[in-house]
């Protein structure tokens, strides 16, 4: 319940209503608009690539070396970039923070990118879309990219003046997400409505649950 709702301030309760998809609380760190179906990947780890293997130095013993070494990055994310693109993949879905120069080369091959997202949010997209994470380094960069979620829809959601991603997916089980825009004047309404639907939602699981029984 509390990844398929959100509380808006500042607005009458009238204005409530119940959205197809997901909301994510947060702004796209990248966005390239797409219409129709696309592709996502889930991923939990920086795509930048790291110069050396953990645990290992890397010492640069001249400016040269180091430029080198930001060339390297920079072509290696963009190639990682690309085969996301011949994959058809459009959206990234990042539990971390991503460098700028993932959010470069995303863009410039129209790859919208949503980071941050908490291990609640990652855990619920891959229950939706059967879809586990992906792990780029180390990979063979020509080899088709098989677990990718479909999205039926992304775009940004403005509650009030808050950016937000809505997104809806092709369920691969028989769950159907929708989410609750739950509104109220204050933050303190939001909350004890929020309160009073989860015992609700609770107290009908537990009665459809005596009645399979």
């Amino acid at each position: 319940f509390a990844e398929l709702h959100a509380a808006v301030p500042g607005l009458p309760l009238a204005s409530s209503r119940v959205l197809p998809g997901v909301v994510l609380r947060r702004d796209f760190a990248a966005y390239c608009p797409t219409d129709g179906e696309l592709r996502a990947l889930l991923v939990t780890e920086p795509l930048r690539p790291a110069l050396t293997a953990p645990g290992v130095e890397f010492v640069v013993d001249s400016e040269g070396q180091y430029q080198a070494s930001l060339r390297w990055i920079a072509e290696r994310t963009g190639a990682l970039m690309k085969h996301l693109q011949s994959n058809n993949v459009k959206l990234l879905l990042s539990s971390v923070k991503q460098e700028e120069v993932v959010l470069y080369y995303a863009k410039l091959h129209g790859v919208s990118v949503v980071e941050c997202l908490s291990s609640e949010e990652m855990a619920l997209i891959s229950e939706i879309t059967g879809v586990s994470p992906y792990t780029p380094f180390g990979d063979n960069l020509d080899r088709e990219i098989a677990e990718t979620a479909v999205v039926t829809f992304c775009q940004p959601l403005l509650l009030v003046s808050k950016r937000c991603v809505h997104i809806g997916f092709a369920s691969a089980c028989a769950f159907q997400p929708h989410c609750l825009l739950l509104c109220g004047p204050v933050d303190g309404v939001n909350e004890q409505h929020a309160a009073a639907l989860l015992e609700a939602f609770t107290m009908l699981q537990q009665l459809f649950k005596t009645l399979d029984q």
